[in-house]
Formats: structure tokens, sequence, C-alpha cells
């Protein structure tokens, strides 16, 4: 098997001074999708902010293609090749579908590649496209977070790190986010997605880490988190 991508090594995160992650440990490798599971609270977020740099770990380690990125700056992280999509989307609302999804691509000097970016992310989502030149603000939830999505994309990530995509979509927009998430697997992508969808992220997971109250309780397939008892009564209610 191929150097890991990502290794977070025992890391240990505090809110106000209060432990919050208790010595979590993943690892992610070149094109795999892993998914990290878990009810609301549990420290899913926490875990991507600390990978970002946005939310200091206090112990433990953080590795990115082999070399420590724990003590790095967000922006250094980001130009790695390590983007982060977060729950609360943070677009510009005044600004362009088109104009958020530039401003993606910010660390890229090469114009074609942008262009070339740019189109990728369109035919991903075509809805993005008909809406190109509307503000932000006028678009549903939905849409908003295909905007976000993309403008993730922009900068030809090496790992897309997804935070609750599917958060307060209808069941429709929600198989069809899941749907270009899908479509980036095939690409060979490397996605790292915290979800409290649990089915639906699993099932597209090549692996996954169950986690409560801030400690990985139980990592394996998707097909065998699937297939646990645990996560079975816990979050799939058999």
């Amino acid at each position: 098997m191929s150097e890991p991508l990502l290794q977070v090594k025992q890391i240990k995160v505090r809110y106000s001074g209060l432990p919050v992650i208790h010595g979590v440990s993943l690892v992610v490798y070149p094109g795999e999708t892993v998914c990290v599971v878990g009810s609301n609270g549990a420290g899913k977020s926490t875990i991507l902010r600390a990978v970002m740099g946005s939310q200091r770990a206090f112990d433990g380690e953080i590795l990115f293609n082999g070399a420590a990125i724990r003590n790095l700056r967000t922006e250094a992280i980001v130009h790695l090749g390590v983007v982060y999509v977060p729950e609360e989307k943070m677009l510009f609302r005044p600004l362009s579908v088109e104009e958020n999804l530039l401003l993606g691509a910010y660390c890229l000097n090469d114009q074609e590649q942008i262009a070339k970016n740019l189109e990728f992310v369109f035919a991903l989502f075509p809805r993005l496209r008909e809406r190109r030149k509307q503000a932000a603000s006028t678009l549903s939830g939905g849409e908003q977070q295909m905007v976000a999505v993309g403008r993730g994309l922009m900068s030809n990530p090496r790992i897309l790190m997804l935070d609750e995509p599917s958060l307060g979509l209808s069941p429709l927009l929600v198989d069809e986010l899941f749907g270009a998430v899908f479509k980036l697997k095939e690409e060979g992508l490397t996605i790292l997605l915290v979800e409290q969808n649990v089915r639906e992220a699993l099932e597209m997971s090549d692996r996954g880490y169950v986690l409560q109250t801030g400690r990985i309780v139980e990592e394996g397939t998707g097909a065998e988190l699937l297939r646990s008892d645990k996560v079975q009564q816990a979050f799939l209610g058999l």
C-alpha cells in the first residue's frame, strides 16, 4: 500500500480549556474516501478544524504527505493542497456564483488551469452554470452548498475535507450532492468526509471511523461499519 497522505496521531483538542478530542488517530491514503461519523457534538468537525490549523491541537501529530503540519498557519496548509469546506459555507453573499468560485483559485497563477477548473465545477454542478451571474445570496441552501464545494475544488486540492455537506438539505438535494461527491471519488480525488448522514456516508466511503464524545470507538471499511451492531443500534435505528 502507498504511504498515507494524511495522518492524525493521538491529537488532543480543547475548547475554552475543556478537552473535546481525546487522543484521536486516523489515516487517509491517496485516492481514498474516508468518513468520520457520529452524533451531533461528538467532535467530528473539530478534527477537520485541527487539521486546517483553525483550531489548534495541543498534543499529538498531524502529518500531510509525511511532513508535520500541526504548527503551520492555515494559509500554508491550504497551499500544500489541503482544502476544507466548512459546514457554515462562508460564501461572499453579494458576489456572484462565478466570483465566489474564482476566489477558491486564489493560490493558482495559471489562468488556463483556473478556466479548466471552473469548467469542471460547472460540469459537476450544472445548476451553477445556469446561475453563474447570480448573487450567492439569491441561491437556495443546496445551491450554496454546491458553490462551497465547487470553490474548494477550484484550487486543485490533494485532499478535500467536507464538513457536514448534507446538513439542512432536502432529501433530493442530499442525493444530488452525494452523487457529485461520488463522481469526485471516481475521479480519484482523496476525500475526508464528516457526516451525520451515517448510512449514505458509509455506503460511499472506503473506510470509516465512528466518533463518540471525542474518541474513536470503532473503525473499519464502510461495509464493515454498516454491519456493525453498534453502528446499527446507535445511528441506523436497527
